[in-house]
């Protein structure tokens, strides 16, 4: 891609880092986002502030980094009706990197390409790595979409990440997410849970951890979050709500595919009580709290049973 000229629409915990990263690496972006403190921070690197979504519309690739498809449509609705009478540029891609429905991302693709007369088309290309792996620029991406338009976004992925694939069609990229939340989120409660075993029954949870890590327990979720699960710390690196989100699509490629999910089907109740316990905007290692309020509630059941 010759023109080196990108928007960005979301630019919070990740998409901040990420066209950060894009500038870094001699990229020039235009930035919106809800709040202008964000944006704030993208014009002191040297990017530049676009007031409405709508006026992003002329550059090569769009980039959305917001919570959910619904927010991405709500926020790209007066750019797709511009685009109405307007059309882009013949080549234009709408980059979808937030975490999405497989399913949903297809038919928005179909609708970009619809609305804008053929000449933009959607590549989904959600991110792994957290916000350690946005600032570093090293973040796994997993792309869908037609090869012409991967093409196209491909150099600016590599500015964001270090592992960058292209996973098939137009919603693998999401699918491909949805398989690593699936991952990361059972790993993680699995991890809670067995830090909350051995802390209630006498161990030290650190030194569990470090005899796990070198064994087959050891993994890149046991490295990364595990320290937190020990310390308690569960100041937000991402919310932990969106995970129940992101299982919550591996249910319904499941159901599409005709695939028996259990583990999926069980994590996503747990991730749905860490939402009813009011942990949601908290790090995902929340779960080892929402796992310690079952333990009381199975614990104090035991004990009214015995007084019985």
């Amino acid at each position: 891609m010759d023109d080196k000229r990108a928007g960005f629409a979301g630019l919070g915990l990740m998409g901040g880092l990420m066209a950060a990263n894009a500038l870094r690496k001699g990229w020039q972006v235009t930035g919106w986002n809800r709040s202008p403190a964000a944006a704030a921070r993208l014009q002191d690197l040297g990017g530049t502030v676009a007031p409405r979504v709508e006026e992003l519309g002329h550059l090569p690739v769009i980039v959305f980094m917001l919570p959910d498809l619904p927010q991405i449509e709500e926020a790209a609705a007066g750019l797709l009706a511009g685009w109405k009478n307007q059309p882009p540029a013949p080549g234009t891609v709408l980059l979808v990197m937030s975490s999405v429905s497989p399913t949903a991302v297809r038919a928005f693709g179909r609708r970009v390409t619809e609305l804008s007369g053929g000449r933009a088309q959607v590549v989904d290309a959600p991110v792994s790595g957290g916000t350690k792996g946005a600032a570093d620029g090293t973040l796994a991406i997993m792309a869908g979409g037609e090869d012409a338009p991967f093409g196209r976004v491909e150099p600016l992925l590599h500015t964001m990440g270090t592992t960058v694939r292209h996973i098939g069609p137009l919603g693998a990229g999401s699918l491909a997410k949805a398989c690593n939340q699936l991952v990361v989120g059972t790993t993680t409660a699995a991890l809670a849970e067995a830090a909350e075993l051995a802390e209630r029954s006498g161990l030290d949870p650190a030194a569990l951890f470090d005899v796990l890590s070198g064994g087959l327990a050891g993994s890149r979720v046991l490295d990364v979050v595990g320290p937190r699960l020990v310390s308690k710390d569960y100041t937000p690196t991402g919310p932990a709500k969106f995970m129940h989100k992101d299982l919550s699509f591996v249910l319904d490629a499941a159901r599409a595919a005709g695939t028996a999910v259990p583990i999926a089907t069980a994590a996503t109740e747990l991730y749905a009580e860490l939402k009813r316990q009011g942990l949601g905007d908290q790090d995902l290692a929340v779960v080892r709290q929402t796992i310690s309020h079952l333990s009381h509630s199975a614990a104090a059941a035991v004990e009214g049973t015995v007084a019985q």
